[in-house]
């Protein structure tokens, strides 16, 4: 009897151990599962952020390109006016002038230039690009709105 009762014995060892093994096996797909889906809604959500992103970053791009080509358009009237107000100047001061004009169209042009290119091809280091634009732009205004101040 006692060889029974050790059979017995290890048999349910055998078998209890087997039906812990089986539980633990499905409990550990169920923990395999619930992360794969975590990882994939991770990547969702991660992917849905990069598109928000390059979408904001397309849109600011284009919304400075569209300002920056108004800008340098106004400028370019503003060269204009100043053309007509230097032929009612003294002919001493008009060679001044129409040099210093001259300067200021060709740096309105090369800032044509420059948008162009910026809309033409991706760009490296955007925000340092866009920085010194815009210092550009202004440098021109400046030179526009001091047309007649500076020396």
């Amino acid at each position: 009897m006692r060889n029974s009762l050790k059979i017995l014995s290890i048999a349910f060892v055998i078998i209890g151990g087997t039906i812990a093994s089986c539980q633990s096996q499905a409990a550990k797909e169920d923990k395999a599962n619930k992360k794969v889906q975590e990882a994939e809604s991770n990547l969702t959500e991660a992917q849905n952020n990069l598109l928000s992103a390059q979408q904001d970053t397309t849109t600011a791009y284009q919304k400075f390109i569209t300002e920056s080509e108004k800008r340098i358009n106004s400028y370019e009237k503003d060269i204009a006016d100043l053309k007509i107000k230097i032929t009612e100047e003294k002919n001493s001061e008009k060679a001044k002038y129409e040099k210093k004009l001259a300067e200021l169209e060709k740096k309105t042009n090369d800032l044509k230039i420059k948008i162009t290119d910026y809309k033409n091809k991706q760009l490296d280091n955007w925000d340092e690009k866009q920085q010194e634009f815009r210092k550009d732009l202004d440098e021109l205004s400046n030179s526009i709105t001091g047309f007649f101040n500076q020396e």
